[in-house]
């Protein structure tokens, strides 16, 4: 529990400084026996900028809690 907590930090410091990642699919447009005709589509995820500081609030919250025990 206590690493997550720490892995939740990490992930909530990341997220305070990037607001969203792109990355990039391929897919089949024309699928027709022996043709085939893919293209490539680009994909962006995006996240609130407060969404970083309540990762980060979780993340101490399960280390202070795991610590108790």
């Amino acid at each position: 529990m206590k690493i997550f907590g720490f892995i939740l930090i990490i992930a909530g410091i990341a997220m305070l400084f990037s607001t969203s990642f792109s990355f990039t699919t391929k897919e089949n447009v024309v699928d027709a026996g022996p043709i085939q005709i893919n293209a490539n589509k680009k994909r962006e995820v995006t996240w609130p900028s407060y969404a970083g500081g309540v990762i980060i609030a979780a993340g101490v919250v399960l280390v202070a809690v795991s610590k108790k025990k």
